[in-house]
């Protein structure tokens, strides 16, 4: 329904957009994500035909937005951050507005109330715009985006400013909608892409850093199995705590073990940390069934969105497909510590001063 093909935008010396490609299929939910500056708002621009690319091809359903650009927006429906109504109209006449200006070929009546029922809106349409709450408003710049029933819908932060029912209602909506659309989503609320969306891309300096599942992202970006077990000793003493957690350490695979809280007589938590390419579930299992020990809970610690975003956007080692490159010993920092008048003193190695202040030196030479 949507395809990328190696997109790219600059303006001027300035490269917003670097070489993107994805597909978004019919039916799809996609999540985009990204920093400010990262290139996301540019993308989605460029989605719209708002602004023209560099190079690169951007096909709606199957027709090229640049080539053909009226037919190609004509299967868009677009709901930017800030609604796009005209305050002193009524919903009604703004929406009617909007379906001529659409030049929508539907049955005017029934189409918008079937467009103002699914928003729900019907009890506004006779009150002027500027006279709703944000919540309503946000409603009417949705079912605007509705007007002629495209197979597309592309919103941009929908959920902004609005209360959690009305947060709630939209998210539902957009699910609904999602069944019969294909639905691109923008948002910096990550609880809200986890909970709707079906794909993720997380673009970060003009780049694509990640792409697919928020479960398959997570995998590739971590090297490391996370648990929590709650096991009860067969003494219900403190001195099967550290039995238990040697006895853990000695499976192979285990990387860290750390004994938590007791949370009754005798019953501890324990923090595990294995290599990603070993389950040590069931050697946990048997080692257990074999000493007389009951588990009593074993959680897997997975990733969230909110780990996965800012593990790619806040560092450079996480490359394009999501994996993790190994950490450049030089990269970081030489600081030396010294006392200087009874004072701690930290200062960067000689190296490390160059490149600071050869950074300097372009910072007050590059664009603000």
């Amino acid at each position: 329904m949507i395809e990328v093909k190696h997109l790219t935008k600059r303006y001027g010396d300035k490269q917003a957009v670097n070489d993107i490609s994805f597909k978004v299929e019919k039916g799809e939910i996609l999540g985009f994500l990204g920093p400010n500056g990262a290139g996301k708002s540019t993308t989605m621009n460029m989605l719209t035909g708002y602004i023209s690319s560099t190079s690169g091809q951007i096909l709606i359903n199957g027709v090229d937005i640049l080539e053909d650009p009226i037919k190609a927006k004509s299967n868009i429906g677009y709901l930017p951050e800030i609604p796009p109504l005209y305050m002193d109209m009524t919903v009604d006449a703004y929406l009617s507005f909007m379906f001529d200006l659409k030049k929508c070929k539907l049955p005017r009546k029934a189409h918008l109330k079937d467009v103002c029922d699914l928003c729900k809106i019907s009890a506004v349409r006779g009150r002027v715009i500027r006279n709703l709450s944000k919540g309503y408003k946000q409603r009417v710049g949705l079912a605007q985006a509705l007007i002629n029933n495209p197979p597309v819908l592309i919103l941009d932060e929908p959920t902004v400013g609005l209360d959690p029912n009305q947060i709630i209602e939209i998210r539902s909506l957009i699910k609904k909608l999602g069944k019969s659309h294909t639905v691109i989503l923008s948002s910096h609320i990550l609880p809200e892409i986890q909970a709707v969306c079906d794909k993720i891309i997380i673009i970060n300096k003009g780049v694509i850093a990640a792409d697919g599942t928020a479960d398959e992202i997570a995998r590739n970006i971590t090297n490391e199995h996370k648990m929590t077990l709650r096991i009860e000793g067969s003494t219900h003493t403190a001195a099967d705590k550290k039995e238990i957690a040697d006895a853990i350490k000695a499976i192979d695979g285990v990387k860290y073990v750390r004994a938590d809280m007791e949370r009754e007589k005798g019953i501890y938590d324990y923090d595990v940390e294995a290599d990603e390419k070993t389950d040590v579930r069931r050697a946990i299992n048997k080692l257990c069934a074999d000493k007389g020990w009951n588990i009593l809970m074993l959680q897997l610690s997975d990733l969230t969105l909110e780990d996965i975003f800012l593990k790619i956007t806040m560092g450079d080692n996480v490359r394009k497909d999501g994996t993790v490159r190994e950490e450049d010993p030089k990269a970081k920092p030489n600081i030396n510590f010294s006392v200087k008048d009874g004072e701690l003193v930290a200062s960067v190695g000689d190296d490390q001063e160059e490149a600071a202040s050869s950074d300097d030196n372009d910072k007050n030479g590059g664009e603000e």
